[in-house]
């Protein structure tokens, strides 16, 4: 089992994944001076063939899946990326992730080891996930290609991606002054300012507060969308929400049919109201 980091959401959701496959699960945590894709799958190899392993799961992360796929190339084996679930044989067949969300794949994959990742929030991280015993591994092996340096985006308060509470917005809001009503209501329950692809586009919020596809993938305990119409690579970002509100004006927007709670109405006047009843019962 490769642990991107101990602390991790998604590495512990990705070991209680690997530890209902069986209870035999080493974790292995890769450490280095810099991060080298090659040099750390190739050391991830390495270890696998030590420990005549059966099977090498990692996360569904950008750093998992780059790492698994370096290791599986020189072990010769098939990846099976973002999987959400595994049914053991000869073949062993995977439900995985496909197109952005938009469906669900079953596959056969023949290999041994049995390579995969495992999407994230795909299943609930187990409290004893964090009571492994994690191997650290030292990459010794030199690469040409290694990351230099990590910029990280100077952000206020809770992060995006561990958000309980995401209030997103999308082309409805009108404009980057629009924000202002999605950020007074994400403070007021604590929570993150997200917003759809077209938002970033047009220039009105960082990629940073994108969420989807190719955006940041969340899991909070509920998601407000506010004028967003619902495009399968926003809710491939959002699928994994405990519960979703939806407000549009528009009846017929497609983010209604995947919706816990609607609200077919002008955001400038809904959101308002509600950061005005929370303010309210709060006395804030």
């Amino acid at each position: 089992m490769f642990v991107e980091d101990p602390a991790d959401e998604i590495s512990r959701q990705a070991l209680a994944f690997a530890r209902r496959l069986n209870d035999d699960v080493q974790p292995v945590a890769l450490s280095g001076d810099a991060y080298a894709p090659a040099a750390w799958g190739e050391a991830l190899a390495q270890v696998t063939q030590e420990r005549s392993a059966g099977a090498v799961v990692g996360p569904g992360t950008e750093r998992g899946n780059e790492v698994l796929a370096h290791a599986a190339a020189i072990l010769d084996q098939p990846l099976a990326a973002n999987c959400t679930a595994l049914e053991p044989g000869e073949p062993a067949t995977v439900t995985r992730v496909r197109w952005g969300g938009s469906l669900l794949e079953e596959a056969a994959v023949h290999g041994s080891p049995l390579m995969l990742t495992v999407a994230p929030h795909a299943v609930t991280a187990d409290p004893a996930s964090t009571n492994g015993n994690i191997e650290v591994v030292a990459i010794n092996a030199a690469d040409p290609i290694y990351v230099r340096e990590r910029v990280s985006t100077a952000t206020a308060g809770v992060s995006l991606a561990d958000a309980k509470v995401v209030v997103s917005g999308g082309r409805g809001v009108g404009s980057a002054e629009g924000f202002s009503v999605i950020e007074e209501l994400a403070e007021l329950l604590g929570g993150a300012v997200g917003c759809s692809r077209a938002v970033t586009s047009a220039g009105w919020r960082p990629h940073s507060d994108q969420v989807g596809q190719t955006g940041t993938k969340v899991a909070p305990d509920i998601y407000i969308a506010c004028g967003i119409s619902g495009a399968t690579q926003h809710l491939a970002g959002c699928k994994g929400a405990k519960k979703l509100l939806a407000i549009n004006p528009d009846a017929e927007a497609s983010i209604f049919a995947n919706a816990d709670y609607a609200v077919i109405g002008d955001l400038h006047e809904v959101v308002p109201a509600i950061s005005a009843e929370i303010r309210k019962a709060t006395g804030r």
